[in-house]
């Protein structure tokens, strides 16, 4: 037994691993294009569909009438689905409390939250990327509603 073996056998079980010599004469010009073949098969092995990462892609339209609904709406976020929330359905003060607590969810998975409207809401998960503003018309329409207060 080569020094080779002895080595390869002490670090490895013989049973799992079987070790040829071929000798290499004719058969050179047939490798590439095994090599070739196998390479392909490989590569296909590793294609995703883009139908599979469009589907994942989800957003939940929420209109809770309680703040016992929060926390549906936070398992919706943890699932990795941004909700737009409409608070018009209950009072003040039970609105505060659903941001708040919504607010501490999307801080929790990495999240970010937007004020769409006067009680619009959007909860996105970290997946999920936000661009642009509509600051203008929101600080506008909080001044209209605070002057009919």
């Amino acid at each position: 037994m080569s020094m080779k073996n002895k080595f390869r056998s002490f670090f490895t079980l013989d049973d799992e691993y079987e070790y040829i010599e071929e000798e290499v004469e004719d058969d050179y010009e047939e490798e590439p294009a095994q090599r070739q073949r196998t390479t392909k098969k490989q590569e296909q092995g590793n294609v995703v569909s883009l139908k599979s990462a469009k589907s994942s892609s989800k957003m939940v339209l929420s209109e809770p009438s309680s703040y016992n609904e929060a926390q549906d709406i936070a398992d919706q976020l943890v699932n990795r689905r941004a909700v737009v929330i409409n608070l018009q359905r209950v009072d003040h003060h039970q609105a505060k409390r659903i941001v708040d607590f919504l607010s501490g969810t999307v801080y929790a998975i990495g999240g970010d939250i937007q004020k769409l409207g006067t009680q619009t809401f959007l909860c996105t998960p970290d997946n999920v990327e936000i661009s642009g503003s509509i600051s203008e018309m929101i600080a506008q329409e909080d001044d209209d509603i605070n002057r009919r207060w």
